[in-house]
């Protein structure tokens, strides 16, 4: 009677734990922990959602970067082509600016180098630029014919400066010109192409 006592009761236990693991695994959440897990869900989500927006902007602005290379390329390799000076030779470096062209023995004014930069009488439209110096202060979108560019560069900017600087080359201030354009993205990271160009 003994061991059927035990048997029962080995058995009750056997019942009693399957029943126990039964009611554990059938329990759900109860409302105050879904509220929690969702707190909690929305909190890191706010914490980490930060870190993509800068991965995004980056890929957007490194587009731009692309654009803005070719758009300042462009731009000088037709800045490049002109002549060094006003009154210097339009074809090559011929006649330079401030030497004696005439060989009249005194460098008159006609052949001296312009004193100030910028564009020359006349010259209203990019298309009649002839030398380096008539794109200082040029901030306009429109190409060498004098046509818009394509809208995709809309939200672009460009400016040129140009000034005397032979120093940087060593050699005297007026025999070299230094252009520096500066083209902004529509993220406004600025990009700077600078080159000389010397009076030959």
């Amino acid at each position: 009677m003994h061991s059927s006592h035990s048997r029962l009761s080995r058995h009750d236990k056997k019942k009693a734990m399957r029943a126990e693991k039964t009611k554990q695994i059938s329990k759900g959440f109860t409302l105050i922990e879904v509220i929690i897990g969702i707190v909690v869900f929305a909190v890191s989500l706010s914490l980490i959602s930060p870190l993509f927006d800068p991965a995004e902007q980056n890929s957007a602005d490194q587009i731009h970067q692309i654009k803005a290379s070719e758009l300042g390329q462009s731009l000088m390799d037709d800045i490049m082509s002109r002549a060094f000076d006003e009154n210097s030779d339009k074809t090559g470096g011929l006649l330079r600016c401030d030497e004696d062209q005439d060989t009249s023995g005194t460098v008159e004014a006609d052949e001296q180098c312009s004193n100030t930069l910028g564009t020359d009488s006349g010259e209203t439209t990019r298309s009649l630029f002839d030398d380096v110096d008539d794109f200082d202060g040029y901030n306009q979108l429109i190409n060498a014919t004098d046509t818009a560019l394509d809208s995709g560069y809309n939200s672009f900017t460009v400016l040129v400066a140009v000034i005397y600087d032979g120093d940087s080359l060593s050699i005297a201030t007026r025999l070299a010109k230094r252009i520096t354009i500066t083209v902004t993205t529509p993220l406004g990271t600025a990009i700077e192409f600078t080159v000389l160009k010397a009076n030959f």
